[in-house]
Order: structure tokens, then C-alpha cells, then sequence
């Protein structure tokens, strides 16, 4: 039996991906670590990668603009990873490889495929770029749900992250995303290539 993947990630929409992640290629997702916020997640990195040298950690962390490249961050945060340890940093955010999968998210959002951005690797604020679509939706409980009231501080509206897991959960093709992002297909490279060693294992 396959030893279980323990994670840890910034928030619950990247629980689910993750665990999507885990399960397309075979591994079982184990005890979860949501940190609320890359503060939390990079402060308790250590924690993290200490018990990494006993059991398999993969921890999910959002580029934004903390560094030039992905590389360069894991390696800042994180200088020698545990045995068991896979930092892996989502360019620029979780919500890149969300918008990756351009024709489900332009069918759950109602807004045209030729608006979803075709570079999500790219764009430096995803959050961002899913409200602009969110706000150009023909559904109105999508723009109610995800944009955030006029007046109020709030930088999403209060169903951005349930509709996010949704459709994380639900419509979201790992396989189709990974095409267009490079970030996610070398996760998904990553995650293969340890489920193959792990049956080799047994």
C-alpha cells in the first residue's frame, strides 16, 4: 500500500487542486495543511521539510511576484529539500492553472474562450485576470458571487472561492490545462515519475 502525501498549501482552492493533482497520478492524498496566506506557508517551511525526511510532503506555493522565476523562489525559500520533499511553485498563482483549461472555465464563468488569456504562465496577477472575466460573465450570479462590492476593501467578492473550488472540483481537466501551462506540466511530470517509482517500490 502507497504510502499516503501529506500537504500543505495557501489556501483551500489548492487543496483541491492538489489533491486532483495527486489522484490522476495515483497517489493518495494525506493530511492536509492549509497556512491561509504565503506568510504562513513559508514560515513553517522548515517545519515542514524537517518531516519531509520521514514521509512524503508536497507543498503548493504561488510565484506572484516574488522573484524572477520559479526556480529561483524554491530555491530562496527552501536551499536543500528533504528526501521526501516537493516544493513546487505555481506560476504565477494557483488561478493560472485554472484559466489554463480555457474552454471549461469559459463555459463556467458564461464568457467567450477567446477571452480567457491563451499565456496563463504569463500573466502576472491571475486573480486579477479571473475578475476581469468574471465581470464580463452574461450570468449575474457569477458577477455577484465573484466580484467584490463597490464600496468595500475586499479584493474578491464572497463566492469567489467556493465558485474556484467548484470548479476546481468539478470541470477543471488537468491533462487539457497542462498544455498551456508549463508550470503545472512539470508538476504533473513530477507527480507521475514518483508514482512510477513507488510502484516499483512495492
Amino acid at each position: 500500500m502507497r504510502a499516503p502525501i501529506t500537504l500543505a498549501v495557501e489556501g483551500a482552492t489548492d487543496v483541491v487542486v492538489a489533491k486532483r493533482l495527486l489522484q490522476e497520478a495515483g497517489l493518495e492524498p494525506g493530511v492536509e495543511y492549509v497556512t491561509n496566506g504565503k506568510g504562513a506557508l513559508d514560515q513553517r517551511l522548515a517545519g515542514y521539510n524537517h518531516a519531509a525526511r520521514f514521509s512524503c510532503w508536497l507543498v503548493l506555493r504561488d510565484l506572484d511576484r516574488d522573484a524572477d522565476c520559479a526556480p529561483t523562489l524554491a530555491r530562496r525559500l527552501l536551499p536543500k529539500q528533504a528526501t521526501h520533499m516537493r516544493l513546487h511553485v505555481a506560476v504565477h498563482a494557483i488561478e493560472s492553472w485554472l484559466m489554463a483549461d480555457s474552454e471549461a472555465i469559459s463555459r463556467y464563468l458564461s464568457v467567450t474562450q477567446a477571452s480567457v488569456p491563451m499565456s496563463p504562465d504569463a500573466i502576472e496577477d491571475p486573480k486579477r485576470a479571473l475578475l476581469e472575466l468574471a465581470r464580463r460573465s452574461t450570468k449575474r450570479v457569477v458577477r455577484e458571487a465573484m466580484l467584490p462590492s463597490e464600496g468595500t476593501s475586499a479584493r474578491v467578492g464572497p463566492g469567489f472561492s467556493s465558485f474556484m473550488i467548484e470548479f476546481a472540483t468539478t470541470r477543471w481537466r488537468p491533462p487539457v490545462a497542462a498544455s498551456k501551462s508549463e508550470s503545472l506540466e512539470r508538476l504533473r511530470r513530477f507527480l507521475e515519475s514518483a508514482s512510477d517509482r513507488s510502484k516499483g517500490a512495492r
